[in-house]
Parts: C-alpha cells; structure tokens; sequence
C-alpha cells in the first residue's frame, strides 16, 4: 500500500483481527509498565511533532511510509490510552483475561454512540454532547484532537466505554471523509439516544372524544 493511510485500516484478512485491534491491544499491553505508560501520557492532545517520548514505542511498530493524518491518530490513541484513569485501566486488565467476541465492525460504538450513552446515563447534558458533536463536524482532525483528552476522560470516568479501535480508524480517516464519519457519529448518537415523540394535546383530546 503506498503512502499507506492507515495500518489501523487495513481489513482483516482470514478472520483476522483488524489491524486497529492490534494495535489498541499492543497499547494496552505497553500501559502494563508505568514508566511505558506514563512515557505515552506525555502525547496527549499534540502533534506527532511534540510526541518525544512515544517515538520509541511507536515507531516500530508503524510503516515507515504512512499518511501524517494516520499517524497523528496512532500517537494519539496512544496518549489517551495511556491517560485512562485508574478505575477503567483496572476494569480494562480483568476483562482481558475473558475476551469477548466482539460484535460486527459497524456495530461497536464509535464517539457518538458513547456520547448518547453518557447522555442517558445523566453524565452530560444533551445540548452539550449534540453541540460537541456538531462543532466535531465541521472541524478537521486537528481542531478535534486536543478535545478528546478532556471527553475521553469525562466519559471514562463516567464509566462509559470508549471503542479505541473505531475511535482510531475515525480519526485516521477524518480530513479525507470527514461527512461520512461526522454522519455516522450523529446516527449513532440519536439512534442510542432517541427521545420520546412529543404527543400533540389537539390529537390526543380527539382520539378520547371519539373513543367515547
């Protein structure tokens, strides 16, 4: 693949694992080590430019010839994984031990989807999570990635999962399909998060009269 845009994009080949899940367990593994894991931290919300310490850990393990876009999204995962608190890194070293299968690519939560879990569980206000979403939309990736340490970590903390494969593929494609992505994000939120039909007073009084 030249000028590859993403290793996190590559599809799985024979069942595989997808090349994004790869890489997020091979993070997750280096997070073992505090030293490693603190090392990453250090990325949070910059430019791979900035990222001094992550280059050792990270550069093997990426082409050599990869679309800056991508590689801003693997440093960047990188850091935010790094950066979860305490309480989600532990619940993330148990569930390891038990894998589940995950389910279908287009169905695992991507940041809208968590977004509306957040709502629903009264951790955000929906005009905060709908603004975030719709400010996201009309940004380019490098206006969104000094947000999502502050989100990531409000969602966390909250106890709402956050799908760092997905989150990563997104953000690795987001400059070149930035509406098609933006537009998933929105589904999902207002697919978890549908409201409740207002019901028109007028249709309801004439339905009862004409009951009776």
């Amino acid at each position: 693949m030249s000028d590859q845009v993403s290793a996190a994009g590559a599809p799985p080949k024979n069942g595989s694992e997808r090349a994004s899940d790869t890489f997020v367990t091979y993070v997750l593994d280096l997070c073992k080590v505090k030293k490693t894991q603190s090392d990453l931290r250090t990325g949070l919300g910059l430019p791979v430019e900035r990222c001094n310490y992550l280059h050792r850990y990270l550069v093997p393990r990426l082409p050599e010839r990869m679309h800056p876009d991508a590689r801003r999204a693997h440093y960047a995962v990188a850091a935010l994984i790094a950066a979860r608190p305490r309480a989600t890194r532990e619940a993330d070293t148990h569930a390891a031990g038990s894998r589940q299968p995950k389910p279908g690519w287009y169905q695992r939560a991507n940041l809208g989807a968590s977004l509306a879990e957040a709502v629903n569980n009264q951790v955000i206000k929906p005009g905060s999570a709908e603004g975030d979403l719709h400010l996201m939309a009309r940004q380019s990736s490098g206006a969104i990635h000094p947000r999502l340490p502050a989100l990531t970590r409000h969602l966390l903390t909250a106890g709402v999962a956050v799908d760092w494969a997905v989150l990563l593929e997104d953000l690795a494609w987001w400059n070149r399909d930035r509406d098609r992505i933006a537009t998933r994000w929105l589904e999902a939120y207002f697919r978890t998060n549908a409201p409740e039909p207002e019901q028109d007073p007028a249709a309801g009084s004439s339905r009862l009269t004409e009951e009776n």
